[in-house]
């Protein structure tokens, strides 16, 4: 009994899943509202693999990245909550809204930062985190990045991974701003067992694949 109450706290301390109640944030469960745009010349760019702790913090520190912010989508449910994502109570991923400025980095360059910061063959995981909840999603939002999608997947069968990518690439529908709480969390919980060991470790295998793009701060 003591062995299985050791390895049960041992996965979730190494797990996205985390209780609102370890939060200094309130711990009612509000309502997510749409981020909306306030800056002339950004665009949005949408994506999903994992847990969006680690997926936010490598985003933000991609040169030409403004601002990523941690939510939901790919699913249908209204107003979801990170209990009800978290714990596969819901058809959303965790997700992440990138902010960007197209004349700095483009969508092609985003793609290539999304697919190589993460495993996109394995199957709705990610590391320690399983569930549908953090299966890999590109979001495309027009034809064109649809068409820039594809064929990076094409590309990437062929030279790069021995297993089949099993990416969604899915048409872009909403997007739903996770709590408060969520937002910047790994650099606002360094010392969090599950930052520690698993989005610090992907944060500096990505950093070592593309030097080239990173802001001068993140080197």
């Amino acid at each position: 009994m003591k062995l299985t109450y050791i390895c049960t706290a041992l996965i979730m301390a190494l797990s996205c899943q985390e209780s609102p109640q370890k939060s200094s944030e309130p711990t009612i469960d509000m309502p997510a509202v749409q981020a909306t745009l306030t800056q002339e010349g950004l665009t949005k760019a949408y994506f999903a693999s994992g847990c969006f702790w680690c997926v936010e913090a490598i985003f933000e520190s991609v040169k030409g990245v403004d601002e990523v912010i941690s939510g939901y989508s790919g699913g249908t449910e209204d107003n979801p909550t990170y209990k009800e994502v978290s714990y596969g109570r819901s058809s959303h991923a965790e997700a992440v809204e990138v902010i960007y400025d197209p004349e700095v980095i483009s969508f092609s360059q985003l793609v290539d930062v999304f697919f190589g910061s993460q495993d996109p063959t394995t199957r709705n995981r990610q590391g320690p985190d399983r569930g549908r909840q953090y299966r890999s999603i590109a979001f495309y939002q027009n034809d064109s990045e649809k068409k820039i999608i594809q064929n990076t997947i094409d590309r990437l069968n062929k030279n790069v991974y021995d297993g089949e990518i099993v990416t969604q690439v899915l048409p872009f529908q909403k997007f739903w701003v996770a709590e408060t709480y969520h937002q910047d969390y790994e650099r606002l919980n360094p010392g969090n067992p599950y930052i520690q060991n698993v989005s610090i470790p992907r944060y500096n295998r990505f950093k070592a694949k593309f030097p080239e793009l990173l802001k001068e701060d993140a080197h």
